[in-house]
């Protein structure tokens, strides 16, 4: 590739020298240069291609991190610095791509980084949302939903050209395919995103203010949002109807491309290999079956074998309410084909296992598409360690007794190009200065540092970037915010999807607590800013009442001169990859609070690990791996273990109020909810409803965790406070160990194991 310079490429695009340019202008040239160097990359072309399916790619802005791809980084950045202008600034031209939501969606974004990374053949296919999930807005304390409308400046997408007929029941809809090219680190190939839009949508059907849509007009809205409220029947129908939309033309893709490349389609496997990520691409399995035997002439015995044999699913989840289930009358209403073949499915399934815990449809006639991931698929993969113990001893139990070769663990990855290299580059210019670069391309070279975790001046550097990030984050959250908070704080940071099982509500009833506590003059050992990132799905009732709390609880306690000093509660507006990057680096102390053995992985906990921040969380999902990295005394562990939490379940003789009414702490956080200070800034039917919630079902054990939670993180606050050198020691140990955690292991194992590629 031929050198870059800047001067130049401004003088050709708009006449004038580079420091007079605008960043604006300079967004747009980087973006052309980007764009250029990219497209001049080959694709990876082995004789096997893998299609990873995925309803999500939560793949955040992409300027910078494929400068950092291409090997252009550097280079750019000096030139600018140089012309006086900041590349962090320019950056803030670049839309966020709307098209994930949580850690489904990022997960799926770092393995194709890695993917091409490691110069794999294999792409990520799924849908081009025009709105993704919402943009989040906060009036009167309360979650608001708006369409998020990023497709107006968005400079990334390339027309594919391909274009496929999907047939549902009674209707038929074309396709247009458009693609995001992702380079390798390091590497002179590339692989793509492939997108699925439809030809006939209709931005029109969504008013300007409201995520509110005709939901009935599927040849106009089928790609218009990312999991389309299914709170009512025409929501869940809708949510078949994009799903199968999706999978069809991932199929008539697949097949199309495999031909291309030279397979007969009897040899199908020879040539691809479908991942599915979680449920939502289930019905690529049938549709796959579907294609060959209908419109290539291929026996059904033979379909199915082909099928199962190139196809593995990824189970992220053992709560029942992910675990996709539809009425398999809504399935015949969709594709009555896919139904029928979803029927022979099961019969085959039922001719073999005669259990019906383990049957495709049930005795209801509801279809279980995880089931029928299961038995149709070769491979059945948790995403860590205690994950997938509890499917194979529990939750899948059934399935694992029928298939134990099937059953295998990846433990999840990020991507260290994206939440080191991108977004902490002062971190990067430490530790390359102590162990050399090496650590860019292989994460697993990080534990390199570990020796200095006893030097001082190491620790010392490493505490400045720490304050200096804090310092970066209380600028941006008063620029965008209009918060302002002590940059001198420790910042306890909870960012990650609001859901009752990751438990935000605990870290409530601690903050509520903590509150009372410095009113009766037990001040904390440092003051403390408590920060939160995360949406509540809009039909997700109590989800939002937490939101609610939050903010209401935020203003309370900033309304109180003797709490303020102290305490400080900050909720992010509109939670995405780009604020990520900026809580991440600053943050002291990660909440990875889940009930233990609900949280499948996990991979925030990763993120912040790497960028030196403290875990306090249970012994749930890749937390105990982290555990098992650092050591016990490097993370702060609390509360019920995963097998007395399924015990407590299968006694079924857990009672909220008996621990409401046994401990006074407790009783009086809840109780504060619906009390004067709250009620006077929030309102009162959210707050009623989760303090009705809590002492009557916590669904989520929140209660029997409260105590040790509240002992275990004042010790963190007292460790941070009175042990500043042992605790930045801690961190570096935590840095040096995260290299495990690189999504490079993890699609090394995933294609050693499952896909074998360019074998």
């Amino acid at each position: 590739m031929p050198q870059i310079n800047l001067m130049e490429l401004a003088e050709q695009s708009f006449g004038t020298s580079l420091e007079q340019l605008d960043d604006r202008r300079i967004y747009k040239l980087l973006v052309k240069l980007v764009q250029e160097r990219s497209a001049a990359c080959p694709l990876n072309n082995g004789k096997k291609q893998l299609y990873y399916i995925s309803a999500e790619f939560l793949i955040g802005k992409l300027l910078i991190n494929n400068m950092i791809d291409l090997g252009i980084y550097d280079e750019v950045k000096d030139q600018l610095t140089a012309a006086g202008h900041d590349l962090n600034k320019i950056e803030e031209f670049e839309v966020e791509p709307s098209l994930g939501n949580g850690g489904l969606g990022r997960l799926a974004a770092c393995f194709l980084d890695s993917i091409a990374t490691l110069g794999l053949t294999g792409d990520g296919v799924g849908l081009n949302y025009h709105y993704g999930l919402f943009r989040q807005r906060f009036v009167d304390n309360q979650q608001k939903a708006v369409p998020d409308e990023w497709l107006g400046e968005q400079d990334i997408l390339v027309d594919d050209g391909r274009s496929y007929t999907v047939e549902f029941g009674d209707f038929a809809v074309t396709s247009k395919l458009v693609n995001i090219d992702v380079p390798g680190y390091g590497q002179p190939t590339k692989n793509r995103l492939r997108l699925f839009d439809l030809a006939s949508v209709d931005d029109g059907l969504v008013p300007g203010s409201s995520i509110d849509f005709d939901k009935t007009e599927i040849a106009k809205n089928l790609t218009l949002f990312l999991y389309p409220d299914d709170s009512d029947e025409q929501g869940r129908l809708l949510r078949i109807y994009q799903e199968y939309f999706m999978v069809s033309n991932a199929a008539q893709l697949l097949i199309d491309e495999a031909v291309e490349r030279g397979s007969n389609l009897h040899d199908l496997a020879d040539y691809a290999v479908v991942q599915i990520n979680d449920t939502h691409p289930t019905m690529v399995i049938p549709e796959l079956i579907r294609l060959l035997t209908t419109e290539h002439g291929i026996e059904f015995d033979e379909a199915v074998t082909i099928v199962r044999s190139m196809v593995a699913y990824t189970n992220h989840t053992i709560l029942a309410e992910a675990l996709e289930k539809w009425p398999l009358a809504s399935l015949q209403k969709v594709s009555p084909a896919i139904a029928d073949i979803i029927v022979k499915l099961d019969e085959i399934a039922k001719a073999e296992h005669d259990d019906p815990r383990v049957a495709i449809i049930d005795e209801h006639d509801t279809v279980h598409m995880a089931h029928m991931d299961i038995h149709f698929t070769h491979s059945t993969n948790g995403v860590a360690a205690l994950h997938t113990e509890i499917l194979k001893e529990s939750e899948l139990n059934g399935f694992y007794k029928l298939y134990p070769e099937k059953f295998n663990n990846k433990t999840n990855g990020i991507t260290f190009r994206r939440w080191l290299l991108e977004c902490d580059p002062a971190l990067v210019k430490e530790v390359e200065s102590l162990i050399g670069p090496g650590f860019r391309k292989d994460a697993a070279e990080l534990e390199k540092l570990l020796p200095y975790a006893e030097d001082a001046n190491v620790l010392q550097k490493f505490s400045q970037v720490k304050a200096d990030n804090k310092k970066a984050l209380a600028d941006w959250l008063e620029h965008t915010q209009g918060v302002k908070v002590d940059p001198t704080a420790m910042f306890d940071i909870q960012s990650k999807r609001l859901h009752e099982y990751k438990r935000q509500q605990l870290n409530l009833l601690y903050l509520i607590h903590q509150y009372f506590e410095i009113r009766a003059g037990h001040t904390p050992a440092v003051p403390l800013v408590s920060i939160f990132g995360a949406k509540a799905a809009p039909a997700y009732i109590i989800a939002k009442d937490i939101i609610h709390a939050l903010l209401t609880l935020s203003k309370v306690i900033a309304a109180d001169p003797l709490v303020a000093p102290w305490l400080q509660v900050v909720f992010v507006e509109n939670y995405n990859v780009t604020a990520a990057e900026k809580m991440i680096p600053a943050c002291d102390l990660s909440e990875q609070i889940s009930l233990a053995s609900k949280e499948a992985s996990g991979t925030g906990n990763m993120k912040f690990m790497l960028n030196g921040a403290l875990t306090l969380g249970t012994m749930d999902g890749a937390n105990v791996e982290i555990s098992q990295q650092v050591g016990n005394e490097n993370i702060y562990i609390f509360g019920q273990t995963s097998g007395q939490v399924i015990h407590r379940y299968a006694a079924g003789d857990y009672n909220p109020a008996d621990w409401y009414e046994g401990d006074p702490n407790l009783r009086r956080a809840i109780d504060f909810l619906t009390g004067p200070e709250m009620l006077a800034a929030g309102k009162e039917e959210n707050l009623a409803r989760l303090q009705h919630e809590l002492k009557t079902k916590d669904w989520f054990q929140t209660l029997p965790d409260f105590n040790a939670y509240v002992v275990r993180k004042g010790q963190a606050l007292s460790d941070y406070a009175c042990d500043p050198l042992g605790w930045r020691r801690k961190c570096l140990i935590n840095i040096s160990k995260a290299g495990f955690f690189s999504s490079d292991r993890t699609i090394a194992e995933y294609n050693s194991d499952i896909w074998h590629l360019g074998e």
